[in-house]
Order: C-alpha cells, then sequence, then structure tokens
C-alpha cells in the first residue's frame, strides 16, 4: 500500500504537465480530462497531443497513442493469470491496467500484497492523475514549462525507482542493458513508440529462451495458521 500510493503522488504530479500541454496543443478542458477518464495512458497520452500539436489528423494521434498502448494488452495478460478477476473487477482493473499498477503488484511476493500494490497504485494514479490533468488544464500558460519543475521526469523516476530492487541477480540485471541498448539503438530510426515495442521483443525473446533465474517466482499465498482457520 505504501509503495502504490508513494507512486500514486509520483505519477499524479505528472498529470499537471499533461494538462497544461494538453491544452496549449488546442485541446479544450473537457477534451483533455476525456482523455486522462478514458484513455488513461500517460504515454498514449502524450503521444496523442504530440502529434495534434505537430499538425497531425486525428487518425494519426490515434494511431500513435494506440501503439504505444500495445504494451498495456501484454500488462493485461499477465495479470488476469495472477488475479483472474471476475465482473465489474475485470472491467475496472483492465482500465487500471498500467505501467506503476503492473510494476507495483508484480514487485510484491505474496498474492495478497500483490492485489492490495496493484489497487493501491491503480486507483491511487487513476485519481490524482485526473485531479492534476485537471490543474494543469485549468492552469495552462501559467504553470510555464513543465520541464523546469521536474515534471517531465517523475513518471520515469517512480518507474526506475520500482524497477532497480529487483535487479538482485545477474540475469535481471543483464536482461535490462540488453532492452536499454535495444532501445537506444532504435531511436535515431524509429517513430515514437516503436522503440520501447523493441524493448519488449528483446525481453520477451530472452524470457523464451530461457535466460534467466530458473528460481525466480511468485510464493504462493499460504495460510500459517492451517489447523486454527487463519485466526492469529
Amino acid at each position: 500500500m505504501r509503495v502504490g500510493l508513494s507512486v500514486a503522488v509520483a505519477t499524479g504530479l505528472y498529470g499537471i504537465s499533461f494538462g497544461a500541454l494538453s491544452v496549449s496543443s488546442g485541446l479544450d478542458l473537457w477534451q483533455t480530462m476525456a482523455l486522462s477518464l478514458l484513455l488513461f495512458s500517460g504515454g498514449s497520452q502524450f503521444a496523442f497531443i504530440g502529434v495534434v500539436a505537430g499538425g497531425g489528423s486525428g487518425l494519426s494521434a490515434m494511431s500513435a497513442a494506440a501503439l504505444l498502448g500495445v504494451r498495456n494488452a501484454v500488462y493485461g495478460m499477465q495479470l488476469n493469470a495472477l488475479f483472474k478477476p471476475q465482473g465489474w473487477r475485470k472491467v475496472v482493473s483492465a482500465h487500471l491496467t498500467i505501467d506503476e499498477s503492473v510494476a507495483t503488484a508484480t514487485g510484491q511476493t505474496s498474492a495478497t500484497e500483490q492485489r492490495r500494490g496493484f489497487w493501491a497504485a491503480g486507483v491511487g494514479v487513476f485519481v490524482l492523475w485526473n485531479i492534476f490533468t485537471a490543474a494543469g488544464a485549468l492552469l495552462g500558460a501559467a504553470v510555464g514549462d513543465p520541464a523546469q519543475w521536474g515534471l517531465d521526469g517523475a513518471a520515469a523516476a517512480a518507474f526506475l525507482g520500482l524497477l532497480w530492487p529487483r535487479l538482485r541477480a545477474k540475469e535481471p540485471v543483464a536482461i535490462a542493458v540488453a532492452c536499454a541498448a535495444a532501445t537506444l539503438a532504435a531511436v535515431p530510426f524509429a517513430p515514437p513508440g516503436i522503440p520501447i515495442l523493441v524493448a519488449a521483443v528483446v525481453a520477451a525473446a530472452l524470457g523464451w529462451s530461457g535466460f534467466g533465474p530458473s528460481s525466480e517466482g511468485l510464493e504462493p499465498d499460504v495460510d500459517p495458521y492451517p489447523a486454527t482457520g487463519g485466526a492469529r
């Protein structure tokens, strides 16, 4: 819960820069809020307004946003296997499946803590992201350049903070380095959104090849007091 909420604050603040940049790109307050409420994927939202600001068509903007959103489908498959949500939880958890909620969930070792981490980060980011998006859109030009406030790096810093503690063995470090190198190599030649997909392909290829710690896994959520029916 603490990790999820701390990530929510850091990522939510980043919404100020999105709101301000969206309005400066030509969208109004309600269009900006619709993107945060319905699309709710930071990278895809920035890609959308980036295309719009550059004079691109709505179709081009949607294509760029969808390309960056491909990763969320991969996250969804992983979380569906972990949590097996049913009913309304399936719909809501799908909407809250973002980088931060997935990283917080998979960073825990027990099923209970994974669920707590996912919902704390997912709901926390959703609420704060939309609040600060509205604030940024209303303040508009008064905010100035988001980079001057360090808001352009808040989400990346939060995600790096989640990733770093997981790099405890040589194999994860090697995979992270390989993915980073592939991303940097693709940036000068590929359109926005493609480099991160290249990194995902590299990571998947290494995983399918069997590269990585064979003993790494998730601890089952076992009741330590089976004889008492769970009473502590």
